[in-house]
């Protein structure tokens, strides 16, 4: 009997290929499960592990999300994160980083002077090419904030994104919410909670098919509910059946530029 061999024809499947089925198997998810926590099919994810369809620098933030570390920085840099892009958001990381790019966070023990490793939770945050405009500016016309394209990527701590997977970063144009948010500010935004009546005296992202995006903060007063602007120079905008604006995303944080 003549032994089996491989069809020397047949490329081996690709590394990002093998690190996906490694992930989900080491899960013991299905296709399906493992699909649906990225947002995308089973069909999706078998061609991904077929090496058919390499995934998107989307699909690449997430799986590192959802992999966690030391696995998601092989993720996160084949969507272009580097470890500068983590340095934007914790700086004092930088001593720490090994050339491995295995984060290791140190906190001391109260009263006994030893160090205790902490394993980091990170996630990885889209920036987008995205403005959202403050009052009496015009921003980005997409409501819907992921299907823009990305201009490059953040890395955050877990627990600063309650929702990882709905959270991405826009920058701003416009005064009208200093001096709390200044103009070229990197707005964090969370797409998933866009419930009003959960965000009274919040800071938010609302849409309007004429305005486009702006970063603005949603009041309740009575019966009637505005976008108020931080700065007295700038008008409220009284949300009503005449001017029907949209809640996109509430702002979870922001990163200013130095002065």
């Amino acid at each position: 009997m003549r032994k089996s061999q491989s069809n020397p024809h047949i490329p081996p499947k690709p590394k990002w290929a093998t690190t996906i089925s490694d992930l989900r198997q080491g899960l013991n998810l299905s296709q399906a499960v493992f699909g649906g926590r990225l947002n995308s099919s089973a069909m999706t994810v078998s061609r991904w592990e077929r090496g058919n369809q390499e995934p998107s620098a989307g699909s690449y933030i997430e799986l590192g999300n959802l992999s966690g570390a030391p696995v998601c920085w092989y993720f996160w840099g084949r969507a272009g994160l580097q470890t500068e892009d983590l340095m934007r958001v914790m700086p004092k990381l930088g001593k720490r980083f090994s050339r491995t790019r295995t984060v290791v966070l140190q906190s001391a023990a109260a009263g006994s002077g030893s160090k205790i490793p902490v394993a980091p939770q990170l996630v990885a945050i889209p920036l987008l090419e995205v403005v959202a405009a403050s009052h009496g500016e015009r921003g980005d016309s997409s409501a819907i904030l992921h299907d823009a394209p990305v201009e490059s990527m953040i890395a955050a701590p877990k627990d600063w994104c309650p929702n990882p997977s709905a959270t991405t970063c826009l920058r701003v144009r416009g005064n009208s919410m200093m001096p709390l948010i200044t103009e070229g500010a990197i707005l964090v935004v969370d797409s998933s909670q866009t419930d009003s009546t959960k965000l009274n005296g919040k800071v938010i992202i609302a849409w309007h098919r004429d305005m486009g995006l702006t970063v603005s903060r949603l009041q309740h007063y009575d019966h009637t509910t505005v976008l108020q602007p931080e700065s007295r120079d700038y008008e409220s905008i009284v949300l009503d059946s005449k001017h029907k604006w949209k809640i996109v995303a509430k702002v979870l944080w922001w990163i200013e530029k130095a002065p």
